[in-house]
This record gives C-alpha cells, structure tokens and sequence, in this order.
C-alpha cells in the first residue's frame, strides 16, 4: 500500500485512481482530484511529508 501524499489516505498501488512521477519516484493516489493538486505544487506536499516525519 502506498499513501496518497494529498489526502494522506492508503491507496493500493493496483487500483490506484491515478499516479505522477516527481524527481524519479512513483506517488499514488486515490482520485485525479488529489492527482491535479499534487502535479500543480508537488514541493508543497513532498515538504510537508518531511517536516511530519521531524516532529
């Protein structure tokens, strides 16, 4: 299982609803909405990502 880095919700990587490749990795997701807000800004939930994982 993969996490969608938008909606932070558990997307299995098979029946993902849509995916995009940023800096050479694959990310999941579980609607094109989520899709559409991560291609738009992709640094502003890769960021994020990190800094949840520092607290």
């Amino acid at each position: 299982m993969a996490k969608d880095p938008v909606c932070k919700m558990n997307v299995d990587e098979k029946r993902a609803a849509a995916t995009s490749e940023y800096k050479g990795k694959t990310y999941y997701f579980c609607a094109k909405v989520c899709k559409d807000k991560f291609d738009k800004e992709p640094e502003k939930f890769i960021n994020k990502k990190k800094s949840e994982r520092s607290l």
